[in-house]
């Protein structure tokens, strides 16, 4: 089975954008269902979603790299306000955003979005580890509110973060305690517990489930892997990206044996969910659907463990 298109490209091309594959008519129509989806709050909110892509369809102000080939581009423009519109209904009321791919180390509509929202969303930035200014970038986006800096495989899943500018990242990162989010397939795991084991006081975020069943298979050597990842203390674990994960449609039940094997590895504390918007409101997935299925679906999770999930993890990673 080929893997689906999750929302960032490891190693984006420079080119000419793909054009839009959906319209604005199916994201605007389907925020308004979500307000009568039963059972979700309306209203007083105080979620958070861990993941989220914000971006503007201007692209001659906010210049854009191309799309690879097969890889989903999304809409033409997907807004704050658009977002806010899918989460607000479910009780989510701020958004960690993740700097797009093919906006590649320009972080400036992001910050646009963080400044013009004040208190509604935190942001994980980009730059480039192969320069020697990352370091110092790092400090000046954190400075204007950036809490955590995606990373990305590049060549050998083996050796990828053994480049001088990553283990600078991860010093420094440690140093000011921004969190470093690896967007990941199972095989790089192994490089990141090694790299977690040289900087016990660098937080680090594994993105959507570190990506397993991606390509539809659960396997118990990736689940191992992932779990036994939970033995350095300051990783953490995105429960995010329903819409590719496993069969990729509600009510995602086929997750639920995964998420219970990372929640007994990591415990609430250390987990977070998100949605991956706007990926996750297309083709049948919805914002609700992946919102209900923390809250209404994992009967091993006590009110408390869905407080952590749901707000108090990415509190205090992202917005504290």
């Amino acid at each position: 089975m080929p893997l689906p298109s999750f929302s960032e490209s490891d190693s984006p091309s420079t080119g000419a954008t793909r054009g839009p594959s959906w319209s604005r008519r199916q994201f605007l129509g389907s925020a308004a269902l979500l307000a009568a989806t039963n059972g979700l709050p309306v209203g007083g909110g105080r979620y958070i979603d861990a993941h989220s892509h914000v971006w503007s369809g201007d692209a001659a102000r906010w210049p854009r790299v191309a799309i690879p080939a097969g890889q989903d581009a999304g809409p033409a423009e997907f807004n704050a306000d658009e977002l806010l519109a899918h989460a607000r209904p479910c009780g989510v009321t701020r958004v960690v955003l993740i700097q797009r791919g093919f906006y590649l180390y320009d972080n400036r509509y992001m910050l646009d979005v963080m400044a013009r929202y004040p208190g509604k969303f935190s942001a994980v930035a980009r730059v480039d580890h192969t320069k020697s200014g990352a370091v110092p970038e790092m400090e000046g986006l954190a400075l204007l509110g950036v809490r955590g800096f995606r990373i990305l495989p590049a060549g050998e899943p083996r050796t990828w973060l053994d480049s001088t500018g990553m283990r600078a990242m991860w010093a420094l990162a440690g140093q000011r305690r921004l969190a470093l989010c690896p967007l990941a397939d199972p095989d790089a795991l192994p490089a990141i517990e090694r790299m977690a084991r040289r900087h016990p006081e660098t937080p680090v975020v594994i993105d959507h489930l570190g990506r397993i069943g991606a390509d539809g298979q659960f396997r118990e050597a990736d689940i191992n892997a992932l779990c036994g990842l939970a033995q350095q203390r300051q990783v953490k674990v995105k429960v995010s990206a329903f819409h590719a994960l496993g069969n990729r449609q509600p009510p995602y039940l086929d997750l639920v044996p995964l998420i219970r094997r990372v929640f007994e590895a990591y415990g609430p504390q250390r987990l977070m969910w998100g949605t991956d918007s706007p990926f996750q409101v297309n083709q049948g997935n919805t914002y609700a659907a992946s919102f209900g299925l923390i809250r209404d679906r994992l009967d091993f999770l006590s009110a408390s463990d869905r407080e952590w999930l749901l707000r108090r993890t990415a509190e205090e990673t992202f917005f504290s």
